[in-house]
């Protein structure tokens, strides 16, 4: 499958998948809450530690300032940045009280403190101007996700930074065919070891969509460019299939 062009990608996107990011997911979520950590670290063979160590040594971070973690998950995010800065104040938010439930138990058993809200992240309810830097990581695929880039750039203060990271599509054909085939197994392979409820079988071919349709890394530092960051950029491993992005809210504007 060849994706739209970039000028209608996000049309497209939404009209394409409005029906499982507003009636689906919350239920694929929530079934897979109590085992997605583990669930991601066998389909990662292992490296899903790693992966998030590449994505933290992107992310810098000053004694006391204030963070907001989008589509926080199990707080994977939020607890290794306090590991790294106890002095942060961290907000988490997520549509899915499930994964948040979950979050919050395994950040309360490592002694830290993160103030949860669930709520739709494409209009998040905080004022302009809120944060110092916002986190988003693995979500960015399930999401309108020009419209969310906004509303993080409106949340950060002048000189905030944004740090994303997901699965991308890579720019070369080939690597994109073996990726989509790899990850097609390790769907069909942790949904049987787990024992995924219908809604997470009901969407196994959604996810392979939804890579198909997404942004290279280069697309996705065009469109932060487009909806007013500065400062982008951007640093991809595995032939492109996995990317960690900055960007910066500028100081004027």
């Amino acid at each position: 499958m060849n994706p739209p062009p970039v000028a209608t990608r996000e049309i497209a996107r939404e009209e394409r998948f409005n029906i499982v990011w507003t009636q689906e997911l919350n239920d694929v979520f929530a079934d897979v809450a109590p085992y997605y950590d583990r669930a991601n670290y066998i389909a990662s063979l292992g490296l899903w530690g790693y992966f998030l160590r590449q994505f933290m040594a992107t992310v810098d971070i000053r004694p006391g300032e204030k963070v907001l973690d989008v589509c926080a998950g199990t707080n994977a995010i939020g607890i290794a940045l306090l590991k790294r800065e106890p002095t942060l104040e961290v907000h988490a938010i997520d549509r899915s009280a499930e994964m948040q439930k979950v979050g919050g138990q395994v950040a309360e058993r490592q002694g830290f403190r993160i103030q949860s809200v669930i709520n739709d992240v494409h209009t998040l309810p905080y004022p302009d101007n809120s944060f110092d830097v916002v986190t988003l990581q693995f979500a960015s695929r399930h999401l309108r996700i020009r419209r969310v880039a906004q509303e993080i750039r409106r949340v950060l203060k002048p000189g905030g930074r944004f740090f994303h990271s997901d699965m991308l599509r890579p720019a070369n054909g080939t690597v994109e065919q073996l990726y989509y085939a790899y990850l097609r197994f390790c769907l069909w392979f942790t949904g049987f070891l787990f024992r995924s409820g219908q809604p997470a079988l009901n969407c196994k071919d959604y996810f392979i969509q939804a890579l198909q349709m997404f942004y290279s890394a280069q697309e996705l530092n065009d469109m932060l460019e487009d909806v007013g960051f500065s400062d982008v950029t951007h640093k991809t491993v595995f032939y492109g299939m996995l990317g960690f992005h900055r960007a910066v809210k500028p100081v004027a504007g």
